[in-house]
């Protein structure tokens, strides 16, 4: 039944892919096809999210739930997700080159984290910053900046 492996080529014909993206694989979800290419991962309502702008991507019974960088939340049903989880924590892990928590003075932490396209140069970085620190704080923000400071002196990146 090799015709159940394949993407319908409708939503191939659909995907907003950049030059050299090919699909990995897919799972078909409650409103269309979700589908991870090497590059991002796309929802069927077309929105594509690359790897590196991933933060956070957790399977239950339900289907998938995403957290980007930016703060964006998206859920989709899938019932059966094949090949999904594995692809895509792969994939968003080998975008990271350093993560690293870092307290901060009376105040809890924040998390550093530097990431980059697959195959590209270091895009640069993240502060996520602990459950209920303001990351809009100008102080806070200026701890920060002075921890990635350091981090970046350490590790030379």
């Amino acid at each position: 039944m090799s015709f159940l492996r394949r993407l319908p080529a409708d939503v191939r014909k659909s995907l907003k892919t950049e030059p050299g993206e090919r699909v990995l694989t897919f799972a078909a979800a409650e409103s269309g096809h979700v589908v991870a290419t090497n590059l991002a991962l796309h929802l069927p309502d077309g929105t594509r999210l690359p790897y590196e702008e991933i933060d956070r991507a957790s399977w239950d019974e339900e289907g998938v739930r995403v957290v980007t960088t930016a703060g964006g939340r998206h859920f989709e049903r899938i019932s059966e997700p094949r090949l999904l989880p594995e692809t895509v924590r792969e994939r968003v892990n080998s975008t990271i080159v350093v993560n690293k928590h870092v307290s901060l003075p009376g105040r809890g932490g924040v998390r550093l984290v530097a990431r980059r396209p697959p195959g590209g140069e270091v895009l640069g970085w993240t502060f996520v910053f602990d459950d209920g620190l303001d990351p809009e704080d100008p102080g806070l923000r200026a701890q920060a900046e002075q921890a990635l400071e350091g981090i970046r002196r350490s590790m030379g990146v």
